[in-house]
């Protein structure tokens, strides 16, 4: 091996915590170049008929890896994945739109499959929001096996390899990583791909380290390479040297520890030495994420986004289709609490049947409830089904993005009228349910005293509300740098939410990614807010950190913390006061 070829190190987004050290297996799985031909017109429903099989045998795949799915118990549950590709599958709009185009243009069928998905994409890649952009690559895979089908190609199979490795592949579909399922697959690393994937869902249920978006690993890494990944920060080391491979085998078996030792706490409470108890929820994006709630140990649903319903479909979804999902969820987790937030949609992020006038600056435009005030008819089609969902179990409804106390009202208002409109009817509903606003831009800080009369509960959205603050653009590499949860500001003005929430009888919980931040989560408990909410794999570190702490020492120190002028002196006073409990939990 040429020395050159040694310890090569490449960064990327580790999606499923954990550390692998195999060789090197690559997926060859090129993309498919699609031929463009014309169709004799009497060849015509010979085209049709060829593109129909090939949907079917692309059914018929997927189905058999559900079928092996629901025979394990780690991610059986994410056999909804399957489901929601089947569907597409389904999609009359899209086989209708492929079948009209093989009639009319008479050209082949891959090449009208792909131009009746393709005509998505570049709306899909104008979204701001990243589960949602992401969303986009289940469609792709979808494209390609039915392309694959269609051409005759045959599909690698990742359930027949027969040695220890770590995959190496430009991308990776749900239905590859359920393959891994009882394999030989330690890890893998892919170009392209994010942390809200359902790859990188499966990867976590699966326990299998992952890191995705490292652009050129497929040219740089060999089949035989010896491979480091490092599904926890990202990293990934091609032909390490024995020393650096033997450093990873130490940390290795320190995460392996650390992680066993973690999971004791999913069954204890999040409570202080001291005993002040705080709530530890999850966020979660689907229903495939439920048997994650109660594996991490979650008081229940912090957070769940409505917003994969709009996108990607020609059609509304009926109030129907919003009360079945509700339903369902509501159900799974009864009687722990769920937080159902109102369609945060808008601007950039909206794709459906909807015209949405395009925003010079979409963060600052016709978004989140602001939008859901101008289109009423769609708010309360999504009211009305949260409302007769509410019966299935215990409902808080959030509302997103509330700037003034003039949307609050409004926001009551609606509610009123649906709920009025559902007794009128004799619809049942949960005639004590709560209602929420979430905290995320400076004018909701600054009037939180008025607000928390008017509501239940506050749940502070940090990520935006840091955003706002210090006027940043947190996916723009140019200021991302600038994007700081310590920052003074910051803290001042949680404490102030906090206050005025307790001043008016209301808990107040932080539903951001600031929640399960090691740095962060002494100062949110210092500052006194009741909740947290978080990514389900963080729960037990929070839980364990918290069990940790002393909230009456925390407290002792919360003016010390307000004063000061930098972050860098907030983490300084942290580490003083608490070093070691921080050091336990920085991994």
């Amino acid at each position: 091996m040429q020395e050159q070829r040694k310890n090569i190190e490449m960064h990327g987004t580790g999606v499923s915590p954990g550390i692998a050290i195999e060789k090197a297996y690559i997926v060859e799985r090129t993309r498919v170049r699609i031929p463009r031909y014309n169709i004799l017109p009497p060849y015509i429903d010979d085209e049709i008929r060829r593109f129909r099989k090939a949907i079917e045998t692309s059914k018929e795949q997927l189905e058999k890896v559900r079928e092996r799915i629901l025979y394990h118990p780690d991610i059986k549950e994410q056999a909804y994945i399957l489901d929601s590709y089947i569907m597409i599958l389904q999609d009359v709009a899209i086989l209708d739109e492929t079948e009209k185009r093989i009639n009319t243009e008479r050209i082949n069928a891959e090449w009208a499959f792909q131009e009746s998905l393709n005509k998505f994409r570049e709306i899909f890649e104008r979204i701001d929001d990243e589960y949602l952009r992401g969303r986009w690559m289940d469609i792709e895979h979808i494209k390609d096996r039915v392309l694959r089908n269609l051409m005759g190609r045959i599909e690698e199979g990742i359930a027949d390899i027969k040695e220890d490795v770590i995959v190496i592949a430009h991308d990776l579909s749900p239905s590859d990583t359920a393959q891994m399922v009882h394999s030989k697959v330690k890890g893998f690393a892919t170009d392209i791909g994010g942390k809200t994937s359902h790859t990188a869902i499966m990867a976590k249920a699966l326990g299998i380290p992952a890191v995705v978006g490292l652009k050129r690993i497929t040219e740089i890494v060999k089949s035989g390479d010896t491979i480091i990944i490092d599904g926890s920060n990202g990293n990934v080391i091609i032909n390490p040297s024995d020393d650096v491979v033997d450093s990873y085998r130490k940390k290795q078996r320190k995460y392996f520890l650390y992680t066993k030792e973690l999971l004791k706490y999913r069954k204890y409470n999040a409570e202080t030495v001291d005993g002040r108890r705080l709530d530890i929820m999850a966020n979660i994006e689907m229903m495939e994420e439920i048997p994650s709630v109660y594996n991490y140990g979650a008081n229940g649903i912090g957070l769940y986004r409505t917003e994969y319903l709009y996108v990607g479909r020609k059609e509304l979804p009926s109030e129907d289709e919003h009360f079945e999902i509700y339903r369902c969820i509501l159900e799974k987790l009864n009687p722990l609490p769920v937080v159902i937030r109102t369609l945060d949609l808008g601007g950039d992020k909206f794709v459906s049947p909807v015209q949405v006038s395009d925003e010079i600056n979409p963060a600052l435009g016709l978004r989140a409830i602001r939008f859901c005030l101008k289109r009423r008819d769609l708010f309360r089609t999504q009211l009305r089904a949260l409302l007769r969902a509410s019966i299935y179990g215990k409902l808080h409804i959030l509302f997103p993005l509330i700037s003034s106390y003039n949307e609050v009202m409004e926001v009551k208002k609606e509610l009123q009228i649906v709920k009025i409109e559902l007794s009128s009817r004799g619809v049942p509903f949960d005639q004590d349910l709560k209602i929420g606003i979430m905290i995320e831009v400076p004018s909701a800080v600054m009037i939180s005293e008025f607000l928390a009369r008017e509501v239940d509960f506050f749940s502070i959205g940090t990520n935006d509300l840091i955003q706002y603050t210090l006027a940043i653009d947190r996916v723009n590499e140019q200021v991302s740098y600038l994007y700081d949860p310590l920052h003074p500001a910051i803290l001042r003005m949680i404490k102030k939410v906090v206050d005025d929430g307790h001043d008016a009888g209301i808990k107040v919980g932080v539903c951001g990614e600031m929640a399960s931040e090691t740095m962060c989560i002494p100062v949110l408990v210092a500052l006194g807010v009741d909740e947290l909410s978080m990514n389900s794999i963080s729960i037990p570190r929070c839980k364990r950190m918290i069990r940790s702490l002393n909230y009456s020492q925390l407290s002792a120190l919360v003016q010390r913390i307000l004063s000061q002028r930098t972050s860098n002196e907030v983490e300084r006073i942290l580490w003083d006061e608490m070093g070691s409990i921080l050091e336990r939990d920085w991994i």
